[in-house]
């Protein structure tokens, strides 16, 4: 499947800002296995005095950009053009939660794709009691790793509302929890929370989703969206798999990835500081286009 993104984030202030200096990460990747970043590109406005592109520890694509000019309003703009290739769901070949540590242990690399860096507590996901005994609940003796991960998926996606008005990017785990209530990054976080606590690595996608309108509706510009999922490490025969909690689907050719992470702090799409006082206003549009 071959898709043109383009995405465009408006950052307008209430006073003119100076001293930005910011951490883009919007521009897709490219992945062996599933999906080619044929052509991309980061542009912002105005243009800012210092840039550097690169990778991080994740292989994530990155934007550094520095503003010392003062700006009342910034708009970073991504176009890409990505090739997705279909991969079929193998076999269950994972074990059960009772012979996982092994495989675990067995793993001796501590690159990029280690499971060893999503086991524990990360910046925005602490250690959690109640999603711990929801976990435990949902895990019962016999199954396998993957058939753990998609019950928890589907459990959430059953039990939680997609509500955009419940929460905010900086909402916890837990509160996102008690609300029953919020967004992708909300189901993903508590999804991989509750995998965690039950000593299954895992961790947060930053992506595209492609949308589809109604029958008979045409299509709205801008109406496509950054999206989250979770990956999953199911054992040294398995691998990574890649489901959806917000819409209970593993990941397909309908999802387009940014970046990996432990959490949302280690792919935000912007992150920075500045040179300000009062408030600023956020516009994000999104289009997700089809070629073939």
């Amino acid at each position: 499947m071959l898709y043109d993104i383009n995405l465009q984030i408006t950052y307008t202030y209430e006073v003119p800002v100076s001293g930005g200096r910011h951490v883009v990460r919007v521009l897709p990747l490219s992945r062996p296995d599933r999906q080619r970043l044929v052509a991309g590109t980061v542009t912002c406005t105005p243009a800012p005095e210092e840039r550097r592109d690169s990778v991080d520890f994740f292989a994530n694509p990155s934007t550094s950009i520095l503003f010392r000019k003062q700006h009342e309003k910034l708009v970073i703009r991504m176009q890409a053009r990505v090739q997705l290739d279909q991969q079929p769901l193998a076999a269950d070949f994972s074990p059960d939660l009772s012979r996982f540590p092994i495989e675990i242990a067995n793993v001796w690399s501590l690159d990029a794709n280690s499971p060893h860096h999503f086991l524990g507590a990360s910046p925005r996901l602490p250690e959690d009691a109640a999603i711990s005994a929801y976990a435990r609940e949902i895990a019962k003796p016999g199954m396998t790793i993957r058939q753990i991960a998609t019950a928890i998926c589907a459990k959430i996606h059953t039990d939680f509302v997609y509500d955009p008005k419940a929460t905010t990017v900086d909402t916890t785990p837990r509160e996102a929890f008690k609300l029953k209530r919020g967004v992708c990054q909300d189901f993903t976080h508590v999804m991989i929370t509750a995998l965690r606590s039950l000593g299954i690595p895992a961790g947060y996608v930053s992506g595209f989703l492609r949308t589809i309108p109604p029958a008979g509706k045409e299509r709205l510009e801008g109406a496509d969206a950054m999206h989250a999922w979770v990956r999953v490490w199911c054992g040294s025969a398995t691998g990574w798999l890649e489901l959806d909690p917000t819409n209970n689907i593993f990941a397909g050719l309908d999802h387009i990835v940014v970046g990996h992470g432990r959490d949302y702090s280690d792919v935000a799409p912007v992150i920075g500081v500045l040179k300000s006082y009062g408030s600023h206003k956020t516009e994000q549009a999104v289009d997700v286009i089809p070629l073939q």
